[in-house]
């Protein structure tokens, strides 16, 4: 059935077997060694780097400086960190907020019309276009000069 072999060491099964499970371990043992010291590299970048950004902020000189306004901080550094959690917070809030939109009798009465009405009351009012007006106050008006008065026609002797 099988071959049989002949080996100058007579190691008997279990003893390769555990040999073998030795040099894996000693593998994975190397490979997280590896890759614990890349981690600690990349750590030790970002924390160069924000302390490199640390470094150029000039905000607190702005309270010395006169005439000049302290910038006001942006919110939009919560905003942008969107994980899992956060995202099933606002869908959350967005059913409750639907769920109240569609139980409401202004909208149950006529859907379309409280959306207009919701968007003037949201939207800021949008300006119309003024005519542009001339010197002494009235306004512009655009002439066109006919053809038939600018050039005598064929017709005509």
């Amino acid at each position: 059935m099988g071959k049989p072999t002949s080996r100058s060491d007579s190691k008997s099964k279990a003893e390769r077997k555990f040999e073998k499970k030795i040099q894996f371990y000693e593998r994975v043992g190397e490979t997280i060694a590896t890759l614990n010291a890349q981690k600690t590299i990349t750590k030790n970048k970002l924390r160069r780097r924000k302390r490199d950004l640390k470094a150029f902020d000039l905000t607190a000189l702005s309270e010395f400086l006169p005439g000049l306004k302290a910038p006001k901080q942006k919110t939009s550094d919560t905003e942008l960190k969107v994980n899992c959690k956060s995202r099933l917070k606002f869908v959350l809030k967005e059913t409750k907020q639907m769920g109240t939109v569609l139980n409401h009798p202004a909208f149950q009465a006529d859907p379309l019309g409280a959306i207009h009405l919701h968007l003037e009351s949201t939207q800021p009012v949008e300006e119309t276009k003024k005519k542009k007006t001339n010197r002494n106050g009235s306004k512009k008006r655009k002439e066109k000069k006919s053809k038939a008065t600018a050039k005598p026609s064929s017709m005509e002797m």
